[in-house]
């Protein structure tokens, strides 16, 4: 997000305040987990924001979502295999005060079956009580981005100067009970 604004702002006089009120589409790409590219494996490219892609979007009629402003289409292509090509699997909405995804996994694309899915940070351990229904607030237009809680704060660099990322093995301890290392 840090790149489009930037970039942006080279391009452009306009003053602008807050980057993230504007819809954009977040497409993640899941490579295979054996795959490697430009000899980068999985874990290296996902630390260093390899894999994801970040757009303006132009026509929000084009997506499938009414979202809310301060709310963020994505898209998730997954590679089944080494060296296959990308296949959509989910679609849905990134909240980022709340650092959530919100997805429709995709069961079967021909037949339209999906699985709603609600993706936390990773590192955030605990949410505050109500989330979920300041969430579904948000979704259905009856609260602003500005009146969810603002979890983003600890995790987001640019709001937390403190903050230092994990590395995706540190993410990984921590989801299978050894936190702290």
């Amino acid at each position: 997000m840090r790149k489009l604004y930037n970039s942006w702002k080279e391009e452009s006089d306009e003053a602008i305040n807050n980057p993230w009120l504007d819809l954009q589409q977040f497409t993640i790409y899941v490579p295979h987990p054996d795959q490697k590219y430009e000899n980068i494996t999985l874990e290296e490219g996902l630390t260093r924001g390899y894999n994801v892609e970040v757009n303006p979007v132009e026509d929000r009629t084009q997506v499938p979502y009414d979202i809310p402003e301060g709310g963020h289409f994505v898209v998730i292509f997954k590679q089944k295999g080494i060296d296959s090509d990308f296949k959509i699997a989910a679609t849905g909405i990134f909240i980022r005060p709340l650092a959530i995804l919100s997805l429709d996994i995709i069961v079967d694309l021909e037949k339209a079956e999906y699985q709603p899915l609600v993706i936390k940070h990773p590192v955030i351990r605990d949410y505050p009580e109500g989330w979920e229904q300041k969430l579904a607030m948000f979704i259905n237009r009856e609260i602003r981005f500005e009146e969810l809680p603002n979890i983003v704060a600890y995790v987001d660099q640019s709001l937390n100067q403190d903050y230092r990322p994990p590395s995706w093995n540190e993410v990984y301890l921590s989801a299978t009970g050894f936190a702290g290392f």
